[in-house]
């Protein structure tokens, strides 16, 4: 049983960082499950302080990447109509992966504010760069977290 949780620990890591860029894929959240599994496999000894903070931290970024592109579309200036588009080019952007993941949001928020505005095209490419700022800044939290929790259940495991 050891062996097979300390196996899954580590599956659950990796995917959990790949969850990152993949965005049906919870990745920290995942990440997080595989700490508990090589916790409960017996090979890592964490302490409930090291869980507390780092089901904090997940719950945290999760969060964060939730909320932060509309903020920052909002912060640059964007309208509802931006933020939907942002919406909309992420859902769509999963389509044509790993490209459109990222251009995704970006255009998507550049033609729902051009649609609201077509004449101020300098505003409608601030929002655009709002919302890839807030996705690359999201992707990245996530990506640091969840590489760190892989790190510290690879150790746990292996040393």
């Amino acid at each position: 049983m050891e062996l097979l949780l300390s196996i899954a620990a580590v599956i659950c890591v990796l995917v959990g960082v790949a969850g990152c860029v993949v965005p049906m894929l919870p990745g920290p959240p995942i990440a997080f499950l595989g700490m508990l599994l090589a916790q409960w496999s017996g090979r890592a000894d964490f302490s409930t302080r090291f869980f507390l903070i780092w089901g904090a931290v997940t719950i945290a970024v999760t969060v964060i990447d939730y909320f932060l592109p509309i903020w920052m579309t909002k912060r640059f200036g964007g309208s509802k109509q931006a933020t939907r588009g942002a919406t909309v080019g992420i859902v769509v952007g999963m389509f044509f992966m790993p490209a459109g993941i990222i251009l995704g949001p970006f255009f998507g928020a550049l033609i729902g504010e051009l649609l609201r505005n077509r004449e101020d095209s300098v505003k409608a490419f601030k929002v655009a760069f709002g919302s890839f700022a807030a996705f690359i800044f999201g992707t990245g939290m996530k990506l640091v977290a969840s590489v760190l929790m892989a790190w510290y259940t690879v150790k746990g495991i292996f040393c």
